[in-house]
């Protein structure tokens, strides 16, 4: 593994001699006021000292399909150090607990103390945002491919690979996202990006939804009960009187039960049914729609005779037109789907891949902000990507983590090996505050 930082000259940030400590005060305790935490577990001894400090070793075989989840984290780069991520990368290895990798991290320009503060501030939010927005987008894509579900994942890709290869081989574009830059700019370009990535995204699928729900309404009358679906694609003009001053057909809704009541007693039910003027034209599991013609002036009567042997007079008006004029609405719509959904296809995958590249790109500057402001100037530290093995193993490569970084925070790591043990002035019960720099990369973009 290279060093992803060496110390080459960088001149100091005004205002920082050190790393700048990020979770309260470091003030030396009273004797007395820390608890012994207990003892780590014995680690294996350090490899022999070299001459010179070089990278660790890359250990641990690569799974892949197991967990999505990644840890990345930073040690300063001196010899005490590296030989401490040794240590890390022997014992995940033999414990089988994760698979470990470099992550390059290039030299950016540092600037101030004050910039530097404000910038892992603003890469806190960035970060924050840059996540939900990719999981905005998978959810998206999932929508949009809602008959073909199953190939979501493959449709999922950074640079034409998948995210855990882009995340395991990162490589800084230099291209895009110039390290000369000062970083302030840096992180500008990655907000305007994704602001803009976002905007179309809120346009794009605004006009998408909106077009689905009319269409799934449409479906929705045409699949319901007799009682509320449409009728005008089970209907027919040859089913109705029409156009006569006296006469009219109506629909009602039998009871199957009933099938041989209604039959034997429409024509009773009111004076001016037109006899054997009955047909049945429709069935759901409930029931049949059935037609009746009568005078018009009787309707009224039918109806409230009707009701009282619990058949259901079904309100329609048969219009020609207005049916017409439903079925080309359909038939639009999904036209319109159709056209809309290969662009809005290619366009979510084109800009998924676009914001998640800013999104690691965006790990990689907290990192290095934060490596700074913890391990000071001149800039030398190692960052590596950890990928855990199994959920029940992340317990297990905490400790070791702990365990070997523990003198770069005795007061933090003694926090946290020891659950109890409460520090005023120090927040660590979230346990979310380690003795080495740490981020978390989750994959999981669909759970």
């Amino acid at each position: 593994m290279q060093m992803s930082r060496g110390g080459r000259g960088t001149p100091p940030a005004p205002g920082i001699k050190g790393g700048v400590r990020r979770a309260g005060p470091q003030k030396s305790l009273p004797p007395g006021s820390l608890p012994c935490a207990q003892a780590p577990a014995p680690l294996p001894a350090a490899p022999t000292a070299r001459s010179s400090p070089r990278p660790p070793t890359v250990t641990g075989k690569q799974k892949t399909g197991n967990m999505s989840e990644f840890w990345l984290i930073s040690a300063p780069g001196d010899k005490e150090n590296l030989q401490a991520l040794e240590r890390m990368n022997t014992v995940t290895s033999k414990s089988n607990l994760s698979y470990n990798t470099k992550f390059a991290i290039p030299d950016f320009k540092v600037g101030t103390l004050d910039t530097l503060v404000g910038l892992s501030d603003e890469l806190g939010k960035l970060d924050t945002f840059a996540e939900s927005l990719i999981k905005r987008m998978a959810q998206s894509v999932v929508e949009v491919m809602e008959d073909s579900k199953g190939k979501v994942q493959e449709n999922l890709l950074a640079n034409g690979v998948d995210l855990t290869s882009f995340v395991t081989h990162f490589e800084w574009d230099m291209a895009k996202y110039p390290a000369k830059q000062p970083l302030v700019n840096v992180v500008d370009t990655l907000a305007k990006q994704l602001a803009q990535i976002e905007s179309d995204l809120k346009s794009r699928t605004a006009a998408y939804s909106a077009l689905k729900t009319t269409l799934e309404n449409l479906e929705k009358r045409s699949t319901g009960n007799l009682f509320t679906r449409t009728l005008s694609d089970i209907v027919s003009k040859e089913d109705f009187v029409l156009d006569s001053e006296y006469l009219v057909t109506l629909l009602v809704i039998v009871p199957k039960p009933s099938y041989a009541q209604w039959r034997k007693t429409y024509e009773s039910l009111s004076d001016m049914v037109v006899p054997r003027s009955t047909k049945l034209i429709a069935e759901d599991n409930e029931g049949g729609l059935f037609t009746v013609t009568l005078f018009r002036k009787v309707i009224d009567d039918f109806k409230i005779k009707a009701k009282e042997n619990k058949f259901t007079v079904r309100e329609f008006f048969y219009d020609e037109k207005e049916i017409k004029r439903e079925r080309e609405e359909m038939t639009r719509l999904l036209s319109d789907k159709k056209q809309q959904y290969g662009p809005l296809l290619r366009w979510l995958k084109v800009n998924f891949s676009e914001a998640f590249v800013a999104w690691i790109h965006i790990k990689a500057l907290r990192v290095f902000v934060e490596s700074v402001l913890r391990y000071g100037l001149p800039v030398n530290f190692q960052a590596v990507l950890l990928q855990p093995h199994k959920k029940s193993a992340t317990k297990r490569l905490r400790e070791v983590l702990n365990s070997v970084f523990r003198h770069l925070d005795e007061v933090a790591a003694a926090s946290i090996l020891d659950a109890s043990v409460e520090i005023p002035g120090l927040q660590l019960s979230n346990q979310d505050y380690f003795p080495y720099v740490y981020f978390h990369i989750d994959l999981g973009l669909l759970d």
